[in-house]
């Protein structure tokens, strides 16, 4: 049974037809579901002959995205009152503003849907849209959409919906037996029917990684500490290392994998200095961890079992923070 109903297709059909512009966007930083759930509202909102941009304040560091970077841009033409009256802002993949990025153009009060499907997000009051947590891939709810409102995909857009998916099921390792996890299955078939591939896009995703993010893998296990009895490990990443590895083409499923991977483990950390006041922070788990309400702490947000946060700090004074904080839930 699809997690959509009639009344929520209808709500952003009445919502593309009530404006004649639109604005898609997802979250900074972008991954796999992020970049596929826009190219596919965006195909959606052109079945119905309006014109739209696609917007990204990037940066785009993960190889298997690349390749999508000049269907976006992070600049948008002013607009006066009587443009932003007919704007529809689309936000997917996450649900607050201050998520989109560094972009030079004030969001504010323009007429917003959002689609989602991360445990921490809310539609605000003054908006429209769709959040469901239960769908593993903002992708997968974009195809749902699609398909209710136009019918079967066409080919190049399955595989970019499918590879959407995979971003974020970790190719389907993080389903489950629930019937969610029934109809994600279900859904991919029909987009392999569609003629989605899914060992090429599978060695897209995992396949090509610069040599560099090997070397900064093996820096990264060999720092990676143990905690609260060998159920937590942590890890990080200096500056002096991005600088001298560099942040393209990162790899943290494989770090996560390998961690996670380890006996008695139930939770990984990757923190990163940024900046010499800033930090960002990913969260992975097994099982009943529910890494999103660590992440909260910190001002992040996700899902039960991958979230993200991005706070003011340093690595050494996070760690014993973020340890007290996973010793409250495990």
């Amino acid at each position: 049974m699809s997690i959509l109903n009639q009344k929520d297709s209808d709500q952003l059909k009445e919502f593309i037809e009530t404006h004649k512009f639109f604005l898609i966007i997802g979250h900074k930083e972008p991954d796999g579901d992020c970049i596929a759930s826009c190219l596919g509202l965006a195909a959606i909102v052109k079945h119905f002959d309006k014109p739209y941009q696609l917007i990204s304040a990037g940066p785009f560091k993960r190889n298997e995205i690349t390749e999508y970077l000049p269907l976006f841009t992070d600049k948008i033409e002013f607009l006066d009152n009587s443009d932003r009256q007919q704007t529809g802002l689309i936000i997917t993949d996450c649900s607050e503003l201050n998520r989109l990025g560094d972009i030079d153009f004030d969001f504010k009060g323009l007429d917003t849907f959002i689609i989602d499907h991360h445990k921490t997000s809310d539609i605000p009051p003054d908006s429209k849209g769709y959040i469901n947590s239960s769908a593993p891939a903002a992708s997968y709810i974009v195809q749902l959409f699609y398909e209710s409102l136009i019918g079967p995909l066409p080919q190049e857009l399955a595989k970019i919906i499918f590879f959407g998916i995979c971003t974020d099921t970790g190719f389907f390792r993080f389903l489950d037996s629930s019937d969610t996890s029934a109809d994600v299955f279900q859904a991919c078939a029909r987009l392999t029917s569609y003629g989605a591939d899914p060992r090429q896009i599978y060695n897209k995703i995992n396949n090509g990684k610069p040599w560099s993010t090997r070397k900064l893998l093996g820096v990264l296990l060999s720092r990676a500490e143990r905690h609260l009895g060998g159920k937590l490990i942590i890890t990080w990443e200096t500056q002096e290392d991005t600088h001298k590895l560099g942040s393209e083409g990162r790899d943290s499923d494989a770090l996560y994998q390998l961690l996670l991977s380890s006996r008695d483990v139930k939770a990984a950390v990757f923190l990163r200095q940024d900046t010499p006041s800033t930090c960002t922070g990913g969260f992975r788990s097994l099982d009943d961890v529910d890494v999103s309400v660590v992440a909260a702490k910190f001002g992040g947000g996700g899902h039960k079992n991958a979230s993200g946060m991005s706070t003011e700090g340093r690595i050494d004074t996070l760690i014993p923070s973020i340890v007290k904080e996973f010793a409250r839930i495990m």
